[in-house]
């Protein structure tokens, strides 16, 4: 039996998890804003959010504000405790006494 946990497979890609990192200290956060901090291309970002609402990680709104129309992230609660489980999972690994 190994003593490591197995690690989330939906918050160990690079992209979904910087994206539940931000959410978890804005709780919510416009489309726009989370690839301008990720650094990532409309379409991937699009991909990678669709994942992590059909996990349950996040919400996500479409509505349109002054006639444009604005997308918005927020983590769940279920996005949270998976992420605090994440980490927990990842200090194991750094600490492995």
């Amino acid at each position: 039996m190994t003593r490591f946990k197995e690690l989330d497979p939906i918050l160990h890609s690079q992209l979904r998890l910087a994206v539940i990192s931000l959410l978890i200290s804005t709780e919510i956060a416009e489309f726009t804003y989370i690839r301008e901090q990720t650094g990532s291309t409309a379409g991937n970002l699009s991909i990678q959010l669709t994942k992590l609402k059909e996990a349950g990680y996040i919400d996500i709104t479409k509505k349109f504000r002054n006639n444009y129309p604005q997308t918005l992230c927020s983590i769940t609660s279920l996005g949270r405790t998976r992420f605090s489980e994440y980490i927990n999972s990842l200090k194991d690994y750094l600490n492995p006494e």
